[in-house]
């Protein structure tokens, strides 16, 4: 691994996707950032299941044809075997290619009847699949018009443009922390306006509230109160997270981006009686997993088992792989559930346990009835909540 390669990886590790949350808002078409290999270092838009669990060898690398198409420094545009478009975009960081974004793999509209003349049944038989699943997920991926992948191209080249500016930065080391940033987000918004006014149908956000929220947030940065300035972006990430709902899965590290931001909120507001750790590693970020999962158990923990104690407590979220499943604990230390919850979870209808019913029956629809939740411990002590799911996602049988 080179010193670049070193640098890149905890570059990523920085909250990269969060900030960048605002562009993204104006696309849901598959975007990644790759390194010179292929492997997947941040997954900001998930690619459809098709080209994960059928045309990837590893959920981890994206496809032969993309990685037959790296190279240095060069952009391209294609159409992969199985007619999807794709883009390929170096990011070049003073004359070397340190990796690239990648993104697309969707059909164009004139383009689309090349996904009936997939081979259904040999893909089946070459995976161990059902048809049932790979038709699925066939009809899963999206079409666009292809003024719309142009726009996407554009979100793409601003994207790596700017993680090769601010990776240049990180390198020389020369800005401060909140320059860079005071620059980057100029950047960002006027690039956000630009695509906006070429094409308001892929913007999904109610515009006068984030605005709103975006305004205010400037108005405190320039005051010099920082923690309201963070706290409002804090929001509005949240915000357009939590209104970006759809039936794909989400990275693992996209969802505890969102937890944290929630957290970040609730301690503003109970200071030393909120106490959390995030404890997620590297590897296990980019697996993915429903969206609006893990948070709803965190308020959870919160509501129900923090602030009814008098000193408030403390929430820990981490993740374990064991084998073929991930296992993430939601840990408080508050008062428990009350033991009759505990002894009629499934039967009785109350808010509490109708989110946690729905939940569970979320995950099992996805992965089978072997995974969901599951409460390992509860009692005085606090309680501890097991979100189980499966390291690839395969069609159930």
């Amino acid at each position: 691994m080179t010193d670049y390669d070193r640098i890149l990886r905890k570059f990523i590790d920085s909250n990269l996707y969060s900030r960048y949350s605002g562009l993204l808002s104006l696309s849901n078409i598959s975007l990644q950032l790759i390194d010179t290999n292929g492997d997947i270092l941040l997954e900001f838009n998930p690619s459809p299941d098709f080209c994960k669990l059928i045309c990837q060898d590893d959920e981890t690398r994206i496809c032969l044809d993309y990685i037959s198409r790296l190279k240095l420094g060069e952009r391209n545009r294609f159409t992969c075997r199985y007619g999807l478009v794709n883009i390929i975009l170096p990011v070049d960081i003073n004359n070397q290619t340190v990796g690239y974004i990648v993104g697309g793999q969707v059909y164009l509209t004139d383009s689309e009847y090349q996904k009936y003349l997939i081979d259904i049944m040999t893909i089946a038989k070459d995976k161990k699949l059902k048809c049932e699943f790979i038709a699925k997920s066939i009809a899963a991926i999206k079409t666009i018009e292809e003024n719309k992948i142009d726009i996407h191209e554009q979100l793409c080249n601003h994207i790596a443009k700017n993680i090769s500016y601010e990776f240049s930065k990180s390198i020389n080391n020369t800005d401060s922390t909140i320059a860079r940033l005071s620059i980057e987000k100029e950047i960002l918004e006027k690039k956000i306006i630009d695509l906006e006014a070429k094409n308001m149908s892929l913007v999904i956000n109610p515009h006068f509230l984030f605005n709103t929220l975006n305004t205010i947030a400037r108005i405190a940065y320039f005051e010099k109160s920082h923690t309201t300035e963070e706290l409002i972006y804090c929001l509005s990430d949240l915000l357009r997270y939590n209104l970006k709902q759809d039936d794909e899965l989400h990275t693992i590290g996209a969802e505890i981006d969102n937890v944290e931001k929630y957290l970040y909120i609730q301690k503003i507001r109970y200071k030393d009686r909120l106490e959390y750790e995030i404890d997620i590693a590297d590897h296990i970020k980019p697996h993915r997993i429903p969206n609006m999962i893990i948070q709803p158990i965190v308020e959870n923990a919160l509501i129900h088992g923090i602030t009814p104690k008098r000193d408030g407590g403390k929430i820990k979220i981490y993740a374990e792989k064991y084998k073929n499943d991930i296992n993430i604990f939601v840990m408080d230390n508050g008062n428990g559930f009350p033991k009759e919850v505990l002894q009629n979870l499934h039967k009785l209808e109350d808010k509490r346990k109708i989110g946690f019913r729905s939940t569970d029956k979320r995950l099992k629809r996805y992965f089978g009835e072997r995974y969901g939740l599951k409460i390992a411990k509860s009692d005085y002590s606090g309680s501890t909540v097991i979100i189980s799911i499966p390291t690839k996602l395969t069609a159930r049988r």
